[in-house]
């Protein structure tokens, strides 16, 4: 190697680290905290397990924090993923939504896994292989999916019946 070709190189490996250094003091917001909200969703066992090991992180208030989400430029992909994934949703707050509402979101939620949408596969690969949703993780949930919209559907045609007509249960 030339000396020439040497000073390029060691002059780009110092910019880096010193760049990679400088990058560290920039605050990242909501980095290794969450928010004190939390719901308990109304879900079998089976069901729980699987959201909190591939949803939770990013669309709940009970992130787990790796030490990587504190090492910028990581960090700030983290907390952007972490604050879109709220945004669209967040589990951690459905008690603010009505029931009708969280069907809904879980509809959503099954046509994204279904069209292979979520988890987000740079979330998964290459940190978080447990999250990958095997054929039977997706048939727990789909089929978790259907009695929600079947017990809505159940209870809205419920309500659908005329308040004149006698229930014929009785």
């Amino acid at each position: 190697m030339s000396p020439r070709m040497k000073k390029i190189v060691i002059g780009g490996l110092v910019t880096g680290i010193v760049a990679f250094g400088a990058a560290q003091l920039v605050p990242v917001k909501g980095i290794g905290s969450n928010p004190p909200e939390r719901f308990k969703i109304d879900a079998p066992p089976e069901v729980d397990a699987i959201l909190r090991r591939a949803c939770f992180d990013c669309h709940s208030n009970e992130t787990r924090w790796p030490l990587y989400s504190r090492i910028a430029p990581g960090s700030w992909l983290m907390a952007r993923d972490v604050t879109k994934g709220r945004q669209h949703l967040n589990l951690s707050k459905w008690d603010e939504a009505d029931e009708e509402e969280r069907v809904l979101d879980m509809e959503n939620m099954w046509e994204q896994v279904e069209a292979g949408e979520m988890p987000k596969w740079f979330y998964v690969y290459p940190m978080h292989l447990a999250a990958r949703l095997s054929d039977a993780d997706k048939a727990t949930l789909k089929a978790w999916v259907d009695a929600a919209k079947a017990k809505g559907k159940a209870k809205a045609d419920g309500d659908e019946k005329p308040s004149d007509q006698p229930d014929k249960d009785k």
